[in-house]
């Protein structure tokens, strides 16, 4: 029988979901942002699935590239098993498109009985995978009524998260019931697993996946095409930018010696965003253009926008610096590995949420520099574009940092494996 939170959860998502969906249809439609077929959403028009394997979930594009390695992982030590990778976002359903290593990608279900009930009976997995925190009560619940069992992997517990967990923890454990492992990514989000009810007998500390995970591969065409843009000018690449920061790294560059100014690859968090991103460039007197429109860069183009999805990770190897986006305004910050995995020096703003554990080991390495204003950020770009010495040392911490980590993947695999057996 249900819990009474999972009836609870059920009317509060029957009655919220037909009030709200006109007013997100209509953000969606202003914004050009797209979402994942509805029709597929609500478990019709499913794709040939592959029945009796791992169904893996991922949010966005973050926690799919999370889900690289681990299935990259499991095909090797299991070639024969069916491999199904989700994501509930467009832009992630796009990258997950893109992930060979799964036997077929679609996009996560309505967390309502009816969908959830139609994927699950498609797909019939013996394990369902959660990359990082994805709770979805139907889910949940579907999974433990069928005997499923339910892997919580690389998980982590922001502060902002684990506030609202305990506001809610009497009506959340009983949804938590059905997890069968709780895989998390440091000592903080264990403790903070087990404090919203998951028993601590479930949980293990496998360290984080993103230290494993490698950069996919970025055509060499479009490398070499941004570096004779470049021109030999030193490249900051600014990733996953949020409204309000593409203007204040437009004005810190503007700030710079024109002898000191860099080329500037400029990846809004949100790709449909680009049109609005290349309009406060042209607005400053830049010369931009898109990253899918490159070749047709006029001579001394200063602002490339990435106007793509799932090619961020490769591109950091062309910077001398790195600025990680989400984090001037407070959004939460966004993955420092990346650049790091290339020997970039890293900038970020002061929230970092979402990454506390992950910065405040590459500050204390010297890998990054937190920057709490556009004055600082224009300072701190001086300091390593001048001393391009002190700048490839940032870049060798954060690279050391990221080989003193790694391993995550393997561990996950092997607690993983007597559900596989």
């Amino acid at each position: 029988m249900a819990p009474p939170s999972l009836w609870i959860y059920r009317i509060l998502l029957a009655v919220s979901l037909p009030v709200a969906a006109p007013f997100l249809l209509l953000a969606d439609r202003r914004r050009g942002k797209k979402r994942p077929p509805l029709a597929q959403r609500l478990g019709w028009k499913l794709p040939t699935i592959p029945v009796g394997g791992v169904w893996v979930q991922a949010v966005s594009v973050g926690e799919v590239a999370v889900a690289r390695p681990l299935l990259a992982e499991l095909r090797r030590r299991h070639p024969g098993l069916p491999l199904v990778l989700s994501a509930t976002t467009a832009t992630g359903l796009a990258m997950a498109s893109g992930v060979q290593l799964a036997d077929v990608a679609l996009p996560f279900p309505v967390d309502l009985p009816g969908p959830v009930r139609r994927l699950m009976d498609a797909a019939r997995p013996r394990l369902v995978v959660l990359v990082e925190t994805e709770l979805w009560p139907e889910l949940l619940a579907a999974c433990g009524s069928r005997g499923i069992p339910v892997a919580l992997v690389n998980a982590r517990v922001s502060d902002k998260s684990f506030r609202g967990y305990q506001a809610v923890r009497a009506l959340l454990r009983p949804l938590l019931a059905p997890i069968s492992v709780a895989l998390a990514q440091d000592e903080q989000s264990a403790r903070r697993l087990a404090a919203m009810g998951i028993p601590s007998e479930r949980i293990q500390m496998t360290g984080n996946v993103k230290f494993d995970a490698r950069s996919p591969g970025t055509p060499p065409r479009v490398i070499e095409e941004l570096r004779q843009v470049a021109g030999g000018r030193p490249v900051l690449v600014a990733g996953s930018t949020m409204p309000g920061e593409d203007e204040e790294l437009l004005d810190c560059v503007l700030r710079l010696a024109p002898q000191e100014r860099p080329f500037l690859l400029l990846a809004p968090r949100h790709p449909e965003r680009a049109p609005q991103v290349m309009q406060l460039a042209a607005d400053r007197g830049f010369s931009v253009t898109r990253r899918t429109l490159l070749p047709e860069a006029a001579p001394g183009c200063g602002v490339v926008v990435l106007d793509t999805v799932g090619e961020l990770a490769g591109l950091y190897q062309i910077a001398d610096v790195a600025f990680i986006g989400g984090s001037l305004v407070p959004t939460g910050g966004h993955n420092p590995i990346e650049p790091a995995r290339f020997g970039v020096p890293v900038l970020t703003g002061p929230h970092v949420r979402n990454f506390a554990v992950v910065y405040r080991s590459f500050v204390a390495a010297g890998a990054a520099r937190i920057v709490h204003s556009e004055a600082e950020l224009t300072r701190a770009l001086t300091d390593w574009f001048a001393d391009r010495g002190a700048a490839r040392a940032a870049g060798e911490a954060g690279r050391r940092l990221l080989a003193s980590n790694t391993g995550a993947t393997a561990r996950i695999a092997d607690a993983l494996e007597k559900f596989l057996a």
